[in-house]
């Protein structure tokens, strides 16, 4: 199939997709890229092997989302897998670095094999409206509560940020988040709170592990590294999209991601796939207007990962150097309006409210279970909520009503 066409592009649109994809980069170094660096140092990796995980793993995300928003034109923002992440800081304590790259492997095979066989996409299709924004606006709450937590911690740059905001929301709208990146960062600079001095460019040079396969590392990070992947990142990576009215179907993103994990793992990289949160930076309003640009933050994003990777450890310190306060302000902001869609839709038909509402909340709770995240238990309370609620049973399962004798002689 080729990919669809789009009118011919504009300078003008490229300002607001652009700056969306770098937002989106910036979030997830800045958030969560720190755990990759735990788990590497419970590993006992030196700084080369260190540094070819976070190239790879970089190499991995820039080509697969630019690709596949290339290829569909939607913005198909691809990431390493956050959950997987922190599960690896317990697992890699006990499992030898070889035999985790075999793990990494086997995990990554699984999700092609998926991908192939089509069964993904039949899952994602039976999830109800309701419940898949009923679990975007859980998911996301705590993004925007941290959004003005900040307040508490840092004020005055929380406060430059959420006001810049507002402001820029009232004037341009389209410019509030472009806005309130640059505002933060030029009172980060102002403040002398971003140390660039220690920092030294050095390409990095992505090592290769021989991969040992042991059924200790099958069960113990393979399985458990496929399973938290799929429900924590896949799962609500899909929602995100068809969230936001795009439709690509779900198995070419699974397989070309899985191809992307499984060339890259030999040299360190755990896991690469769809994006959950910082895919709502770019598949939304505040990315482009016109649904049919916001493929052009997928591609930004795409080739900012693939400059990180180049520099590997060093712009990943970069990033991760600006303050926990700047980040999560600012991916709350940048997120206000998703979330807001979200709860809008949940709540929008009142013969499924209650099951968006019961949805929203247990995916907000962050539950975890057996090692398994927030987000895989609010789609399964959500569903089974859904179930008990809105679905028919044939005429013959109803429920009998209570005899009362009122029909008697």
């Amino acid at each position: 199939m080729p990919s669809p066409a789009v009118p011919a592009l504009r300078l003008r649109d490229l300002p607001h997709p652009v700056m969306a994809g770098l937002v989106s980069v910036i979030v997830n170094y800045g958030g969560t890229f720190i755990l990759v660096f735990q788990a590497a140092k419970v590993a006992g990796l030196g700084p080369q092997l260190t540094a070819s995980w976070v190239g790879s793993v970089s190499i991995g995300v820039g080509l697969t989302g630019l690709l596949l928003s290339w290829r569909y034109r939607e913005p198909i923002i691809t990431a390493w897998s956050t959950p997987a992440a922190a599960f690896l800081v317990t697992a890699l304590a006990t499992t030898p670095w070889a035999e985790a790259v075999g793990a990494f492997l086997l995990s990554a095979a699984g999700f092609v094999m998926l991908g192939l066989s089509g069964r993904f996409e039949r899952v994602i299709r039976r999830v109800p409206p309701a419940v898949a924004a009923g679990l975007l606006a859980g998911i996301l709450l705590q993004f925007g509560i941290k959004a003005f937590a900040g307040l508490d911690v840092d004020p005055l740059l929380a406060a430059v940020l959420i006001l810049a905001y507002v402001v820029l929301k009232r004037v341009s709208a389209r410019y509030a988040v472009v806005g309130i990146l640059l505002a933060g960062l030029g009172l980060l600079l102002a403040q002398g709170r971003i140390d660039l001095g220690g920092l030294e460019l050095r390409l990095a040079t992505p090592v290769f592990t021989m991969p040992v396969f042991t059924f200790n590392a099958l069960l113990g990070v393979a399985l458990p590294l496929f399973l938290i992947t799929l429900t924590g990142q896949y799962m609500p990576g899909m929602l995100v999209l068809r969230n936001d009215g795009f439709r690509t179907r779900a198995d070419p993103i699974v397989t070309t991601t899985g191809l992307g994990s499984l060339l890259m793992a030999p040299f360190g990289s755990h896991a690469i796939n769809i994006a959950a949160i910082t895919a709502a930076i770019c598949t939304g309003r505040e990315a482009h207007e016109d649904p049919s640009r916001r493929w052009i933050a997928g591609v930004a994003a795409g080739v900012f990962y693939l400059l990180v990777s180049m520099f590997g450890v060093t712009l990943a310190a970069l990033f991760m150097a600006l303050p926990a306060t700047f980040i999560t302000t600012l991916a709350g902001l940048a997120l206000l309006g998703t979330l807001g869609g979200s709860l809008a839709a949940a709540v929008a038909d009142a013969r499924t409210r209650e099951t968006a509402l019961i949805t929203f909340l247990a995916a907000a709770a962050n539950i975890t279970l057996f090692g398994i995240g927030g987000a895989f238990w609010g789609l399964v309370i959500g569903l089974l909520a859904h179930l008990l609620l809105n679905v028919r049973l044939p005429a013959g399962r109803q429920p009998a009503l209570a005899d009362t004798g009122a029909s008697r002689p």
